[in-house]
């Protein structure tokens, strides 16, 4: 079982852990750190500011012991529209990969957002390089609505966009 939980400062250095390589650290982050390997500290830095902001919430996922098993951020896009918001650096721990918890990732967000956010539209970005998220976000009802090419410090590589509008009752 899997539960979310706000994001603690201490978890940033296991999140780290789960980047074992420079390709696995952009697949997460894209362009948003441009540093391997990352440390807890650079992680904890980047969230501060946006922190203060009060429209950035990361969100952990744990198990039953508490151990940790996922990561990811709900932020919004644009300060005057509270009716969008965006999933980034969505990341399961690699022992846990491939069984279902990304999915079920997905849909604890999802219900996050239905639960907490005003929200109807959830949108996020994956690079065609990375076909098992992109995968996981078609599974749980992720939609592609654009394209674009996104210059990497290791490449150029090309993003999909992706959305899921919520329907509320």
């Amino acid at each position: 079982m899997m539960i979310l939980r706000d994001f603690k400062k201490e978890d940033a250095q296991i999140i780290t852990g789960w980047l074992r390589s420079e390709e696995e650290l952009y697949k997460w982050s894209a362009d948003r750190f441009n540093k391997y390997p990352l440390s807890g500290e650079d992680i904890n830095d980047n969230y501060a500011s946006q922190l203060e902001t009060g429209r950035f919430i990361p969100l952990t996922a744990v198990d039953d012991n508490e151990d940790i098993i996922g990561h990811f951020i709900i932020r919004y896009p644009r300060d005057d529209d509270d009716s969008s918001v965006r999933f980034g650096f969505v990341i399961v721990s690699p022992e846990f990969r491939g069984k279902g918890y990304g999915k079920e990732l997905l849909k604890l967000g999802i219900e996050y957002v239905k639960e907490n956010l005003t929200a109807t539209r959830i949108d996020l970005g994956v690079f065609e390089n990375n076909e098992s998220a992109r995968h996981c976000y078609e599974a749980t009802g992720f939609t592609e609505y654009a394209r674009r090419e996104c210059q990497m410090p290791i490449g150029i590589w090309n993003c999909v966009d992706m959305e899921l509008f919520i329907k509320r009752t």
